[in-house]
C-alpha cells in the first residue's frame, strides 16, 4: 500500500516534474523518446512530470544519462 504524500512532498514532486520537463524540452525530446532512451515504461515520464509519482534512484540515473546531464541538474529548482 502506498502512503499519501504530504503537501510539502507533493510540491517537491511537482517542482521536480517541471524541471524534468524543462530539461527534456531543452534537448528536444518527446516524453516517449525520453522513456525509450531511459528504458522506462510507457507513460512513466508523463506521470513524473505531472508530479503524480516518485521514482527510483536508478531511474534518476537513467533519466540524467538520457538527457546528458548530471543527476544534480535534475534537482536544480526552487523548492
Amino acid at each position: 500500500m502506498r502512503r499519501k504524500y504530504t503537501q510539502e512532498e507533493l510540491r517537491f514532486l511537482k517542482n521536480f516534474g517541471e524541471r524534468l520537463r524543462e530539461l527534456r524540452e531543452n534537448v528536444g525530446l518527446s516524453q516517449t523518446a525520453l522513456e525509450t532512451d531511459a528504458k522506462m515504461s510507457k507513460n512513466q515520464v508523463g506521470r513524473i512530470e505531472r508530479g503524480e509519482i516518485s521514482t527510483s534512484v536508478v531511474n534518476l540515473h537513467l533519466l540524467a544519462q538520457a538527457l546528458e546531464v548530471e543527476i544534480k541538474d535534475l534537482f536544480d529548482f526552487e523548492k
